[in-house]
């Protein structure tokens, strides 16, 4: 008997096991199908549109997910995980050095959420507590990534990696932000845009070196202004 119902438990667990895969999966479908809907209907579209994009009805939509936020949600982790922290993960990963690596991460994140308009719009119209968990998850993920690659080749040149997380979460922050407003209100070009973060960017990592990541040193020497041009 304790075989046959150890058994019965296994057979149970592994129907669960696939029926959660399953609803994995179906939930995936509906929100490239949702992606996709955005993209030829625009930020604007409502649950009805979605359904008949992907060519189901707004009753099977609402079997998956609690409400359009909810769904918003879902687009926004969709997202990330297939386009925004690969793309990311790519760029990091680059054999690229100095000035040309910083500009490439920050291009690749800028031209990321560019190449997607309507999609940034639609999930930035929801304000919901989830969705805004969602960014914040993305973002600390593309931190830390940067903070790994950022860590190994300060080592690699026997500097002090002690604030490598900090720097990583500020440029990454920094450079969110700027691309969301920027997205709200393009007053410059993409180019511009990307050129501008590098400055920033490329400056606070040149200064970080020069100290060769030391506190102490930086906090030990002067900081006159800068010497403004004529």
């Amino acid at each position: 008997m304790p075989q046959q119902s150890s058994a019965a438990a296994v057979k149970t667990d592994g129907r669960k096991r696939r029926w959660h895969q399953h609803k994995v999966d179906r939930r995936n479908e509906l929100v490239d199908g949702t992606l996709e809907a955005i993209r030829q209907r625009g930020s604007n579209v409502s649950m009805e549109e979605i359904a008949a994009e992907i060519g189901v009805s707004k009753t099977v939509l609402y079997r998956y997910f609690v409400d359009k936020n909810d769904l918003t949600t879902a687009v926004m982790m969709r997202f990330a995980q297939t386009t925004l922290i690969p793309n990311m993960a790519a760029a990091l990963s680059s054999t690229s050095d100095g000035y040309a690596l910083v500009r490439e991460i920050i291009r690749v994140y800028v031209d990321t959420v560019a190449a997607e308009p309507e999609t940034y719009r639609f999930v930035m119209s929801n304000n919901s507590a989830s969705r805004t968990k969602a960014i914040a998850d993305s973002e600390q993920i593309i931190a830390r990534m940067l903070a790994v690659m950022l860590r190994r080749r300060m080592q690699l040149n026997g500097m002090d990696t002690q604030g490598v997380e900090s720097w990583a979460f500020m440029i990454v922050g920094g450079v969110q932000l700027s691309t969301h407003s920027w997205m709200s209100n393009p007053r410059i070009t993409t180019d511009e845009l990307i050129d501008y973060l590098t400055m920033l960017s490329w400056s606070a990592l040149c200064g970080i070196v020069e100290v060769g990541g030391s506190l102490e040193k930086f906090n030990s020497q002067a900081h006159p202004s800068p010497t403004l041009p004529a």
